[in-house]
């Protein structure tokens, strides 16, 4: 961050009171000028003695709208506030590290590709910007390839059951005080559901309400979030568990139709589980309160059909990524946020897009540049789902981010692969994970974040978090610390400065976090004096 960036946000903040100020100040040098002179008293005293006719139904009506308002306050249901206690991910087993020079030569050991499909598949891996340390279910390329239900159960329990363990043993929350178990899924949708089988392995109680969630691609992490949020709006005192996942194993497609092979090539084994609660208790040790959800769907043609599970020409099922989903992404992503902005955007910055939205009226859209509002005077982070180098690339370019943004998503990319509707958790892992340190106070991860996260139909999803309150600083002035909130943007989700967006028939989201209040010796990070 440049040394000016501070200053920027904070004068972008307080736009509307340094607006004010020199207003207020020259009304107030009038009325004292005006009490000086006795004009003041003497305009006071006529008013006293002006007589005006009372209009009694103008009176009614104002009591009538008071009356309306105090009913309002007082008997209108409060919204609870909605707090991600923690969260964890499936950290990946050692002998399920896969290499990308293992690749092709166990693709050509199937016997099923030709030279030409091996070359194709080699090029989307190699470009795609994956490392060597991702993560797939060693059965899939065993002699012979495991790809039945047995093992997709087996690989669904590897990867969550871990989590919600490391889950349960960071929060201190035991499985029969979880009220609402909520899965997602795309393609992966057994019977007895996923969410049951949670239920089952953990002995939840019988009051534990269910949902699972399928079909709905990368970003029903973030639409798993969105019902979490509205169940807990309606049952009080509540833990929420969401469970996110993809499997690998059940999707695998042992085809040679190129546009259903490009999944094969980047989708890595997953699992995440986040906690999430309206108990105020959890306030003082929630990572994040959960701020906007906002939801945008593209129901045209081209966005449904982008994403496509189907058989191809020999009867083998597989999910075709169209050449379209790129574009139509973009597209779902700047609706999205064209929503998402006025709910967190300073005022300069909705003034700046307002006027360049005048003026491509007036002067023509080729004449005048759309305005690219600067989200990252709202949020602290961003995280963007990590669905391929050729996602990030569109992302940067359509919210203008730097390379200091995308870094933690492209190092997750690179470190896990495309991770479908977990991305954001384990970017989010990333950087929360690494605290900043900001003149002798260490933030962690940042106070605002924003997760985007795509989806098919084309979904697109921003939620925005903020950590409960503001940090206590013992080493830093109280405006060096940053109070913007975590933007995180899941295929479209959380900016290190954390971003969210999801697609599915073409959907996109957005999720706001921000940080709780709470001094850095109440959680224990260190200070200067004690690194």
């Amino acid at each position: 961050m440049t040394a000016g960036k501070p200053l920027k946000k904070a004068l972008a903040k307080h736009f509307g009171a340094i607006l004010l100020t020199p207003v207020i100040g020259a009304v107030a040098v009038q009325l004292q000028s005006l009490h000086h002179d006795g004009e003041l008293q003497r305009y006071m005293d006529a008013l006293a003695n002006t007589y005006t006719p009372v209009n009694v139904a103008l009176l009614v009506v104002l009591a009538a709208v008071a009356v309306v308002a105090v009913l309002k306050c007082t008997f209108s249901v409060p919204k609870s506030t909605v707090y991600l206690v923690d969260f964890a991910v499936h950290k990946g087993l050692e002998d399920w590290k896969f290499p990308k020079d293992l690749f092709i030569p166990m693709s050509a050991e199937t016997g099923r590709f030709t030279d030409d499909d091996l070359d194709f598949q080699k090029k989307i891996l190699y470009r795609s910007g994956l490392g060597d340390e991702t993560y797939v279910p060693p059965w899939l390329y065993s002699k012979p390839q495991c790809i039945d239900y047995a093992h997709a159960r087996k690989e669904f329990e590897t990867t969550c059951f871990t989590a919600i363990r490391d889950l349960f043993n960071k929060t201190g929350v035991q499985p029969r005080q979880i009220g609402i178990v909520i899965t997602n899924s795309s393609l992966f949708n057994p019977t007895p559901s996923l969410s049951a089988t949670i239920m089952n392995h953990f002995k939840m109680p019988h009051t534990t309400l269910n949902y699972n969630l399928g079909g709905m691609g990368c970003s029903a992490g973030v639409v798993a979030i969105d019902l979490a949020r509205q169940m807990l709006q309606l049952y009080p005192d509540t833990y929420t568990l969401v469970v996110s996942h993809e499997n690998l194993t059940n999707n695998w497609y042992p085809g040679c139709d190129r546009s259903m092979l490009v999944p094969n090539c980047i989708f890595r084994s997953n699992g995440a589980a986040i906690l999430l609660s309206n108990k105020t208790k959890d306030c003082w040790r929630a990572k994040y309160q959960l701020q906007h959800v906002v939801r945008t769907t593209i129901s045209t043609d081209e966005a449904f059909q982008c994403v496509y599970q189907m058989e191809d020409d020999k009867g083998i099922r597989g999910v075709r990524l169209g050449k379209e989903l790129m574009s139509v992404a973009a597209s779902a992503l700047k609706l999205n946020l064209t929503r998402l902005g006025p709910k967190v955007l300073p005022l300069t910055e909705q003034l700046a897009f307002a006027a360049n939205l005048v003026a491509r009226q007036v002067m023509g859209p080729k004449k005048v540049k759309p305005y690219v509002p600067d989200f990252t005077m709202a949020f602290d982070h961003i995280c963007l789902h990590t669905g391929g180098r050729a996602v990030l690339d569109t992302m940067e370019k359509a919210l203008s981010l730097n390379p200091e943004m995308m870094e933690p998503s492209r190092a997750g990319l690179y470190r896990f692969g495309n991770v479908s509707s977990t991305s954001i958790w384990w970017v989010a892992h990333g950087f929360s994970s690494n605290s900043v340190a900001i003149e002798g106070c260490l933030v962690p991860g940042g106070v605002r974040s924003i997760l985007p996260a795509l989806f098919p139909q084309v979904i697109c999803r921003h939620g925005v978090h903020r950590l409960p309150g503001p940090f206590s600083c013992p080493n830093a002035d109280r405006h060096l610390c940053p109070e913007q909130p975590v933007c995180v943007v899941g295929t479209c989700w959380p900016i290190l400065r954390a971003s969210g967006v999801s697609r599915e028939a073409t959907k996109c989201g957005s999720l706001v976090l921000a940080a709780a209040s709470k001094s850095t010796a109440q959680c224990g990070w260190p200070t200067s004096a004690t690194r």
